[in-house]
């Protein structure tokens, strides 16, 4: 079908089969993207969730970061969760040393916000955009928006924090929708890809 977008997930580190799988059943060709030259063939790009510091220096060190950068500031659709989205913000609040990030929405995020892994939880969050209810969110280690520019939307908060923004073609959420089941998330990026393909 030639509709169906080529959607890769950036494979350094995290979670990255679960979101293949995510990707597949949102009618996505997805493949497992390590270097700049196979980030140059798809049409969308995931970055799952992991741990942003190593992420970052594993990008540099494997030459992606600043291929990274272009294709977002080029327009490429991308969606970061957890890790992902710290690495889509313009900035980090409290940013561990030699820790870089590939921007792309304008807001400031607080890494490990919600809690130590201990303090991991489940919860049920509304999605804007997204139809059916809620979406079951699962927070580990999550992060949250402090705040946001005038470009970058909000489309859902948990507890009185920010836990999901859209701006243009990125989209990014603190928690894990690839671990629970329910791919309507994975299924409104697919969208946004094929929109720009």
């Amino acid at each position: 079908m030639s509709d169906t977008p080529l959607i890769g997930v950036l494979a350094l580190q995290g979670d990255v089969r679960e979101h293949l799988i995510a990707l597949a059943s949102a009618d996505a060709l997805a493949r497992p993207v390590r270097r700049p030259e196979e980030l140059a063939e798809v049409d969308g790009l995931v970055i799952p969730g992991g741990e942003s510091t190593t992420m970052s220096k594993l990008a540099v060190l494997f030459g992606m970061m600043e291929p990274l950068r272009e294709r977002v500031r080029a327009g490429m659709p991308v969606y970061g969760t957890c890790a992902g989205m710290i690495l889509l913000a313009e900035k980090i609040l409290d940013p561990r040393s030699g820790q870089e990030t590939v921007g792309g929405i304008d807001m400031i995020v607080r890494r490990n916000a919600f809690g130590r892994q201990n303090e991991s939880f489940e919860a049920a969050v509304e999605v804007a955009g997204i139809d059916g209810g809620p979406v079951e969110g699962v927070f580990i280690r999550a992060p949250w928006v402090e705040s946001v520019g005038a470009e970058a939307e909000v489309v859902a908060e948990h507890g009185g924090h920010i836990v999901a923004v859209r701006q243009r073609n990125v989209l990014v959420t603190s928690f894990h929708p690839e671990l629970t089941g329910d791919h309507r998330v994975h299924a409104l990026f697919v969208d946004m890809v094929r929109a720009v393909k």
